[in-house]
């Protein structure tokens, strides 16, 4: 089963997205701040992270950063409603996703970014 961290401080997110994407077969962590969301790519490392850019302990890039460093190379979503995380998600070369987003958008997007790693896996 595919494993995908979601990193949110708002816990309706976090649930609704989880809720989403456990209805279509993900194995779904959560994580409200940076510091968990690097404690759980480092304990395992998840295929796909979608990380929200404005934590309330470290902002999303330098979790992305420091995940990278890290040796986590697993794609990377950015979201936010701040259209400044579209541009900070192209030069960090992560997918970004704004907010508010259709719950199709979602699985569009969590599918083409985990569809080669299935591939790989098989």
């Amino acid at each position: 089963m595919t494993s995908i961290l979601v990193v949110d401080d708002d816990p309706r997110i976090l649930r609704m997205v989880s809720s989403f994407l456990k209805a279509d077969g993900y194995d779904v962590v959560t994580a409200e701040d940076g510091k968990s969301a690097l404690e759980a790519i480092s304990k395992a490392p998840p295929a796909l992270v979608l990380l929200d850019l404005n934590l309330p302990d470290i902002n999303g890039d330098e979790v992305f950063s420091r995940a990278r460093a890290a040796a986590y190379d697993g794609p990377i979503v950015l979201i936010s409603a701040d259209m400044r995380a579209q541009q900070a998600a192209s030069s960090l070369g992560a997918a970004f996703l704004e907010k508010p987003f259709d719950p199709s958008d979602l699985f569009a997007l969590v599918a083409e970014l985990t569809e080669p790693l299935k591939t790989r896996a098989s």
